[in-house]
């Protein structure tokens, strides 16, 4: 947040290579990353095996900011499309500002 009183982004987006055995972790961390950040996240999670036999399940997401799932898709390749929506994204933000409560800081190069 840059002022206090505004957010930088209102979409997280995570491309990774979570092996099929734990992907437990991959889906709560992304819906995490989605309530912490009080934004919609869209993870995408790759597929098949890779040349040391690891399992990728896919297991892409779109999660809203209340931590939700608005779409999930496992052991297929896929594409989708989806709308996300401002008006609930500011809805929540207004119903639950703990960014409020951030700290301002800035990291020096």
């Amino acid at each position: 947040m840059s002022d206090g009183n505004t957010h930088e982004y209102d979409v997280l987006i995570y491309v990774a290579n979570w092996p099929e055995k734990r992907i437990h972790a991959w889906k709560t961390l992304l819906t995490a990353r989605a309530i912490e950040n009080q934004a919609y996240a869209i993870g995408l999670n790759r597929t098949g095996d890779d040349g040391n036999n690891i399992h990728y399940s896919g297991d892409s997401m779109v999660i809203d900011p209340l931590g939700e799932t608005l779409y999930t898709k496992s052991q297929v390749d896929d594409v989708c499309t989806i709308t996300l929506q401002k008006e609930k994204l500011d809805a929540v933000r207004n119903n639950f500002p703990f960014w409020k409560d951030a700290d301002q800081f800035s990291i020096l190069p």
